[in-house]
């Protein structure tokens, strides 16, 4: 694998019907990196993470990750190929304990002693859900929800996260919890792909930088070269 090799899309477009939601967009995420995607509501940026996820399918181009074209897979054999979405308003499962939560996110894993190793791996990144275990979901907090969809991706032992929107809603230290676990996980060499209305929080927790404007991606480079302007541009169109 070269650092550049992780996840490529090449010349993507998606369209739903007849509107066109992702106009060209090419990007690439490296093993290990963390890469953030601003911009303004509706500019296509949700629609580029569930295209990767196979959520929607695209009318051109190609998404490649560890060097295998993934664009004909469907979404739980992309889950199985090591991608795995924590998605915006994070779906936990209200009806659900705790525990059956985390355990639907290894559903495409046989070895129930590799499952085990996993649950409490996800413990010791949030030890307040293994209090929580047998709670039910619609009973926790929006930030132990949050944690449960983020333990709850992981436990697919994913090569790679797409996460959206994840400290929406949540208190301000909720968020800097969540964003330490978002730094650990790269460290372990998962490349993270982050879609993230906080501006300057998702551009602190990445290595690059890419704006999302009317469909179309603009890649502006690592966070410490950017101004003020190249941030208005790329969140307001200005």
């Amino acid at each position: 694998m070269t650092s550049s090799g992780l996840l490529s899309v090449r010349n993507l477009d998606v369209h739903y019907e007849h509107f066109q939601a992702l106009f060209d967009v090419s990007i690439q995420v490296a093993e290990g990196e963390v890469v953030s995607i601003i911009g303004a509501n509706s500019a296509g940026k949700s629609t580029l993470l569930r295209a990767i996820a196979m959520l929607v399918t695209p009318s051109a181009g190609t998404i490649t990750f560890c060097g295998k074209n993934i664009g004909d897979l469907r979404p739980h054999e992309v889950v199985a190929n090591g991608i795995s979405l924590v998605p915006e308003g994070r779906r936990v499962f209200s009806s659900l304990t705790v525990l059956e939560n985390l355990l639907i996110g290894a559903y495409s894993r046989r070895s129930r002693e590799s499952i085990g190793r996993s649950l409490e791996e996800v413990y010791e990144i949030f030890p307040i859900l293994r209090e929580r275990s047998n709670n039910m979901g619609d009973g926790l907090s929006g930030g132990e929800q949050q944690m449960v969809a983020i333990a709850r991706s992981l436990m697919s032992k994913p090569r790679f996260m797409l996460l959206d929107e994840i400290s929406q809603g949540l208190a301000p230290l909720v968020v800097k919890s969540i964003y330490r676990t978002v730094s650990g996980i790269s460290r372990t060499g998962t490349g993270v792909l982050l879609v993230e209305q906080d501006v300057m929080r998702s551009i602190k927790a990445a290595q690059r930088v890419y704006a999302m404007m009317r469909g179309r991606a603009v890649h502006l480079g690592v966070p410490a070269s950017l101004s003020e302007d190249d941030l208005k541009n790329a969140c307001f169109g200005l």
